[in-house]
């Protein structure tokens, strides 16, 4: 009888990779298997896109329009303003004018300015206005009928271009604010191109530092949801103005006051 052929031997089964249960949980590039030494062809290109997407959020504008369709629900009233970089290369080369208001502004908001307030919120949009765009109506949308039934006062909503976080210790000043919330895009990652940051500031004023500020970061529905950033937001804001402080001083103790 003729020899019949070998039968070739079953190909193993890998065994799972103990990191894939994880990827449910973060966002973190982890577990994506290896092609040679390198790896797979689909994950370097989701790299090559998500890189393209943060790209793409530094140089994003403010729609301004559907902000000021937006804000009117709120029954506050809005003011424009700009720092003193005149276009996004002027920004990213020079932070310190972004922390500065243009002349016209200055000049703008001494001619407007009446009287004083608890909170200005300015809607910066820093190095995501994409994350301004997204976020910032849902969430005043929950923190300031908080802040009014607690009975502080609002000041204008300021919508700042070209702006850094700094921008809002002179808006306070010439505004007569006791504190200032910064809502401004934060820098953005390979896995959050638009993510909000939150800062606010006791007693506003040129010449301040970040250890006088706090910072409630990642606000988005895939990191800090609306809800919450604006419960904690609340709470810390109470907090500063009836402790007259913020920054390295005040700190978030709300979850001691649900244990």
């Amino acid at each position: 009888m003729p020899d019949l052929p070998a039968q070739p031997s079953p190909t193993p089964t890998p065994a799972p990779d103990p990191w894939a249960g994880l990827q449910a949980f973060t966002a973190a590039r982890i577990a994506l298997g290896r092609s040679g030494t390198s790896v797979p062809l689909g994950a370097a290109l989701a790299f090559k896109l998500a890189h393209a997407h943060a790209r793409d959020a530094v140089y994003s504008q403010l729609n301004t329009s559907e902000l000021l369709a937006t804000i009117p629900s709120l029954q506050l009233p809005t003011l424009q303003v700009r720092s003193r970089a005149q276009n996004r290369q002027e920004y990213l080369q020079r932070p310190d004018w972004g922390r500065q208001l243009s002349e016209e502004s200055r000049a703008q908001l001494r001619e407007q300015a009446r009287g004083s307030c608890d909170v200005a919120i300015i809607l910066a949009d820093g190095l995501s206005a994409t994350a301004i765009n997204d976020h910032a109506g849902p969430l005043l949308g929950l923190l300031v009928p908080l802040l009014r039934q607690a009975g502080f006062q609002l000041g204008p909503i300021m919508l700042a271009e070209q702006a850094r976080v700094a921008i809002g210790d002179e808006i306070g000043q010439l505004l007569g604010a006791r504190l200032t919330l910064v809502l401004i895009g934060e820098r953005p990652g390979l896995s959050a191109p638009h993510s909000l940051g939150a800062y606010f500031t006791y007693g506003p004023r040129p010449g301040l530092t970040d250890e006088a500020r706090n910072c409630v970061s990642n606000i988005r529905p895939e990191g800090l949801p609306y809800p919450a950033a604006a419960t904690k937001l609340f709470y810390l804001v109470q907090e500063a103005l009836r402790r007259q402080l913020s920054g390295v001083g005040l700190k978030d103790q709300s979850d001691l006051l649900a244990a």
